[in-house]
């Protein structure tokens, strides 16, 4: 079987478990090993893809078409392979199996329950990606915090793997050293709490990730390992850093990976330190840019950052591609109905509207567009932001004052034009999503086409609505280029504008296939265009000093 590496948090929420796995699993793919990853969610939802943004952040949608944890695409970008529904693991899952079974008489009378009934359930999970992936090494990220109540079957299900495994299981437990700034020194107390709850329920951590604002000295080091009970060179800081692609080098630095590597009786398979050059050069990249655009995002979620966190890392990859740092500005679409889209967005060198769901917000997120083209600003339009570019096109270029969605008003005056219809089909959960990868065929000479350097390409989607084919002739008719469809479907997949100097949407996600080392060519490009558009307008003075160089990635690198 693969050796299984437990990451577990304590203390409070949000310490980077998901980055801190997709790191070690970098650190252990770039030394030869077979590496998979795996997120258990507590939670009792089935996925992800019913909760608010504002509730859970970003939707993560594979190439299978499971909606799932931001984590895992930290997972897809740090270790640059694809990840499957069976990499998402929920409670909802686990507890909606048991209880099919059990309705089907499948446990012949016998009681269901946790134990061993839930934690054979996860257990199997875990043993089955182990077997599908064929992995050296298999990392199960446990969410939530050590403590909390809905966590305790999942926690018993990996205290039952090492006492069956014992030399296959290591665990690794993320926590925090707070800095008490009116005490001026930091307190171990916290993490030593949090390995005693560890230890309540019969795990015993084999290493420790310290999350701490400063470096931690060997005093305090030596004591957090004393009362932890685990080897000084088992505490290993995690301090915080300007950029989450810098953590692996902070981990390799304090030797994490050759631990894991020692404590699982992994054969070493290089004399020589895993070669990171690549990735410390992207890293380099984007710590120290030689130029610097800005690039609105007009989204209806902009106060909750992860509910855009694919995009985010995507203009990471695609400023680092242009050897430049991308500043977000954040642009909520309903001030945009209120203050003007010249007001919040005359000044910046970009704009992309993103995905999204419901009517709120919806007019500023036009209003946004028809600036953009107007003004010849670059344009990126993500889902939903290909339907208003449309509806937007539809309205004042072509005329149809009414164009809208696909929701008719009978008490209108004038007929609604009907732009965006239910198409998608029904999925297995019986909503009407298209979920997942598609093939989509590019128009010969097209942005799109240029941009790929291809004539046909897979990208994932998640949503409801589809153009209304009805309409398609006309609006081409009139200008909007339709470069992209989706292959054996019909249906449209991107739509441009020609004579603009850069405006492109698209129906998919591209954001989710976006990678550091194989940046997303359509982010690409538009940072370049927004490059393009700055340097046009205020010359070349736009070189980021090596002194500011560290804050490149401000808005991109919280964990």
């Amino acid at each position: 079987m693969a050796k299984i590496v437990v990451v577990t948090g304590g203390v409070v929420s949000s310490l980077g478990k998901g980055i801190a796995a997709a790191s070690l699993g970098l650190l252990l793919k770039s030394r030869g090993f077979r590496v998979t990853t795996q997120k258990l969610d507590p939670y009792l939802n089935i996925d992800p893809g019913t909760m608010s943004p504002f509730q859970h952040g970003e939707v993560f949608v594979t190439d299978d078409g499971a909606e799932t944890d931001l984590d895992l695409g930290h997972y897809e970008r740090f270790i640059h392979q694809s990840v499957t529904r069976s990499h998402n693991v929920t409670a909802g899952q686990i507890y909606d199996s048991i209880l099919s079974r059990e309705r089907r008489g499948d446990y012949l009378g016998r009681t269901v329950q946790v134990i061993p009934h839930v934690t054979d359930e996860i257990k199997k999970r875990i043993h089955s990606l182990s077997l599908t992936t064929q992995a050296d090494v298999h990392i199960v990220e446990i969410g939530g915090t050590v403590g909390d109540i809905e966590s305790l079957p999942f926690l018993e299900a990996m205290r039952q793997l090492k006492l069956e495994h014992r030399k296959d299981v290591l665990f690794v437990h993320v926590t925090l050293v707070p800095f008490i700034k009116a005490a001026g020194e930091v307190k171990t107390k916290p993490t030593q709490h949090s390995v005693k709850e560890l230890r309540e329920i019969g795990i015993q951590a084999d290493i420790l990730l310290c999350r701490s604002e400063t470096p931690l000295s060997s005093d305090v080091r030596e004591k957090i390992a004393l009362f932890c009970n685990v080897p000084t060179e088992a505490v290993i800081a995690a301090t915080d850093v300007g950029s989450i692609y810098e953590v692996p080098g902070v981990f390799h630095d304090g030797g994490l990976d050759d631990l894991v590597v020692s404590m699982l009786g992994l054969p070493d398979r290089s004399v020589q330190p895993p070669d990171l050059t690549a990735w410390n050069e992207f890293v380099r990249r984007v710590t120290r840019p030689e130029k610097q655009c800005e690039i609105a995002i007009v989204g209806k979620y902009t106060h909750v950052r992860d509910a855009y966190k694919s995009i985010i890392e995507a203009f990471v990859h695609a400023g680092a591609a242009n050897r430049s740092r991308v500043n977000l500005r954040w642009v909520e679409s309903t001030d945009v109905e209120s203050r003007g889209a010249t007001a919040l967005l005359g000044d910046v060198d970009g704009i992309l509207v993103p995905g999204g769901f419901g009517e709120r917000g919806i007019e500023g997120k036009i209003a946004a567009v028809q600036y953009a083209r107007e003004k010849n600003v670059p344009y990126f339009g993500l889902c939903l932001g290909m339907q208003v570019a449309t509806i937007e096109f539809a309205r004042h270029v072509v005329g149809w004052a009414d164009a809208n969605s696909s929701e008719f008003d009978p008490a209108s005056e004038h007929k609604v034009i009907d732009l965006l219809a239910d198409q998608a089909g029904v999925t297995e959960k019986g909503g009407t999503m298209r979920l997942g990868a598609y093939k989509c065929a590019l128009r010969e000479g097209s942005l799109a086409a240029r941009a790929y350097g291809a004539r046909e390409v897979s990208e994932r989607h998640r949503h409801r609505y589809e153009l209304n084919n009805r309409y398609a002739q006309q609006l081409a008719s009139r200008g909007l280029a339709m470069s992209g469809k989706c292959v054996g479907r019909e249906l449209v997949e991107i739509v441009e504008l020609p004579d603009h100097p850069w405006f492109l949407a698209v129906q998919f996600h591209p954001e989710l296939r976006s990678r550091p080392h194989d940046p997303h060519p359509l982010f690409r490009d538009f940072v370049r265009a927004a490059l393009e558009r700055r340097a046009a307008r205020l010359g070349n003075n736009d070189y980021v000093p090596s002194a500011v160089a560290s804050a490149a990635a401000e808005e991109t690198s919280q964990a």
